[in-house]
C-alpha cells in the first residue's frame, strides 16, 4: 500500500515519547523551513483516526516555533497492536 503524504495540523499529532532536541540543529531547520519549505515529510502511525509521531522531532519543534499551522506528513495506517510495540 502506498502512503500518504498531505498536510496534518500540528495539533492532532501526539509525540507520546519524549525527547530531548539539539537547539541548534532546530534553529538550523528553522530557517531551511522558512526560506525552502519542509524538504522531507515526518512519518507518522495513523490509528483509529489518531496520528502519532515518534521521529521528525527537530522538524516539528522548528513548525512548532515558526509559529507554523501544519506540517507534512508521510501517513502510515496501522492497528493498534502496532502502536503498543512503538510505545514498548
Amino acid at each position: 500500500m502506498a502512503l500518504e503524504i498531505r498536510e496534518i495540523p500540528l495539533q492532532e499529532i501526539r509525540r507520546p515519547l519524549p525527547r530531548a532536541n539539539d537547539a541548534a540543529k532546530v534553529a538550523m531547520l528553522m530557517e531551511s523551513i522558512a526560506k525552502e519549505g519542509l524538504r522531507e515529510p515526518i512519518d507518522v502511525l495513523e490509528v483509529d483516526g489518531q496520528y502519532y509521531g515518534f521521529s521528525g522531532c527537530h522538524r516539528y519543534e522548528a513548525h512548532q516555533r515558526l509559529g507554523k499551522e501544519t506540517i507534512k506528513c508521510r501517513i502510515r495506517r496501522a492497528p493498534r497492536s502496532v502502536l503498543q510495540k512503538h510505545l514498548a
